[in-house]
């Protein structure tokens, strides 16, 4: 049985950020980081909402700390908002559905992403950090009430933040498309995701703004797609290895999803092959066509300049060994590892840590 659902209402297009005057609210709770802060954008957005009373939670950090959430929960649980707005990046994203969802408040959650890859604007899942480990929280109450995909946000996006968060919704979109729990309607979202995000990420990252709405777009219907499906070993590891070395999300994930794919060949060849071919990527026979999609994938990296090893991000092989049975324990309690379409065993999680890092 497949059960699909979407409560987000999704607003994109330049100026969609109006539309938070329509939500007629009282009293807001703005969540974001220091840089829209200084800049004035948050407290543009804030006066769009027309809210009489406000209140900014201004602190967060990549990599958001379970400690950071309880400090802005309680805030957030003081003020009592009718309208709680998390602006940002996914490190905001995932700061403001945490503590919207721990306060437990009646409010509308708006997400206003402002890079184009975590999805989290329409996702169950929150990713918090504790004890050195990317956790992820998974619950429907912490799907936003309304995604606001503005155009007009990303026209300034640094080079490196687009290729990091690009390659992550693209990371999003195979892993959903995969999945165990993968349906018709998750497979409709993920394979279009891909099939744009492969074509149109390269020219959003050469400085061509006219498509970075369409990246936007698909990075959030690569969000739709996962919510529903799941994902699977590539992020399992990049939440364990970004959680111990504090290496960007996307890297990571650009780092390990190739070497992810031939290991889950065996079991999910029919459907690499088939997204392979909706991204024109080629491939009569399916194990010719996971090839391409494979190497693809290797080329569009190298293309946005992103590392091939950890030890290209900047993280010594030894550390990493010295530190592979946390890693592997990471990695199989992460519930991403549930959704992988092989089971997930010790040997696979260190044959990958051999490829993109090497035995020292």
């Amino acid at each position: 049985m497949e059960d699909f659902s979407c409560k987000t209402r999704i607003v994109s297009g330049p100026g969609a950020v109006a539309a938070l005057g329509n939500l007629k609210a009282r009293r807001l709770f703005l969540v974001t980081d220091p840089y829209f802060m200084k800049n004035g954008m948050a407290q543009k957005v804030a006066a769009l909402t027309k809210a009489p009373e406000i209140a900014y939670f201004d602190q967060v950090r990549p990599d958001p700390t379970v400690e950071l959430a309880a400090e802005g929960t309680a805030l957030l649980k003081d003020f009592g908002p009718d309208l709680v707005v998390a602006l940002g990046g996914g490190s905001a994203m995932d700061c403001g559905k945490a503590m919207a969802y721990f306060a437990k408040g009646s409010y509308t959650l708006a997400a206003i992403p402002t890079t184009s890859g975590s999805g989290s604007e329409v996702t169950d899942f929150t990713i918090l950090t504790h004890d050195k480990v990317k956790r992820p929280l998974v619950d429907s109450r912490l799907r936003p009430d309304i995604a606001i995909l503005d155009s007009d946000f990303l026209m300034e996006l640094p080079k490196n933040l687009i290729a990091e968060t690009g390659f992550d919704a693209i990371t999003h979109a195979v892993e959903a498309y995969t999945a165990k729990d993968a349906g018709v309607f998750s497979d409709l979202y993920a394979r279009e995701a891909f099939s744009s995000l492969y074509a149109a990420l390269p020219a959003s990252y050469a400085g061509h703004k006219d498509v970075r709405l369409k990246v936007h777009v698909a990075s959030t219907m690569a969000g739709l797609a996962f919510t529903q499906a799941g994902l699977g070993l590539c992020h399992a590891m990049a939440h364990s290895l970004g959680g111990m070395f504090h290496v960007p999300h996307g890297k990571l994930n650009a780092i390990l999803l190739p070497a992810v794919i031939g290991s889950n060949a065996g079991a999910a060849g029919k459907k690499y092959a088939e997204l392979a071919r909706a991204a024109g990527m080629g491939g009569s026979a399916d194990t010719i066509a996971v090839r391409n999609l494979r190497n693809s994938l290797v080329r569009l990296r190298r293309e946005l300049n992103l590392p091939e090893t950890l030890v290209q991000a900047g993280v010594d092989p030894r550390q990493v060994w010295r530190s592979a049975g946390d890693i592997v324990k990471a990695v199989l309690k992460d519930p991403c590892s549930a959704g992988n379409p092989m089971m997930v065993e010790d040997f696979v999680i260190r044959r990958i840590l051999e490829e993109v890092t090497g035995r020292v």
